[in-house]
């Protein structure tokens, strides 16, 4: 077997893995949408947001630069945000204020 074709061997392993865990993470966002709703909480919190991005920006070691990690959470966060809301019941998705991951 060539370099090439180990790598991307690799990469398909990595693939598989990183599915994995963004259902994981998909799974607590559901969760935290049904919290969310019992205590009447919005679902959009761009403090906890802003949270997460500071969070993995820290543990970022590259290659990708901070901003690729940056855009790259971002989506995930649209993703979480949207199970949240469907977890919460709201039939919409509503607006965030301009600006935001949600709105552009």
């Amino acid at each position: 077997m060539d370099d090439i074709t180990s790598l991307r061997m690799r990469i398909d392993e990595l693939d598989l893995a990183l599915v994995r865990l963004l259902n994981e993470r998909a799974n607590c966002a559901l969760e935290v949408g049904h919290v969310k709703e019992r205590m009447g909480l919005p679902v959009y919190q761009p403090a906890r947001e802003a949270e997460v991005l500071t969070n993995v920006r820290a543990a970022n070691q590259g290659p990708l630069d901070d901003a690729a990690i940056t855009r790259l959470f971002e989506r995930i966060i649209d993703e979480a945000r949207r199970l949240e809301r469907q977890a919460s019941g709201l039939k919409s998705p509503g607006h965030a204020p301009p600006g935001t991951v949600e709105s552009e």
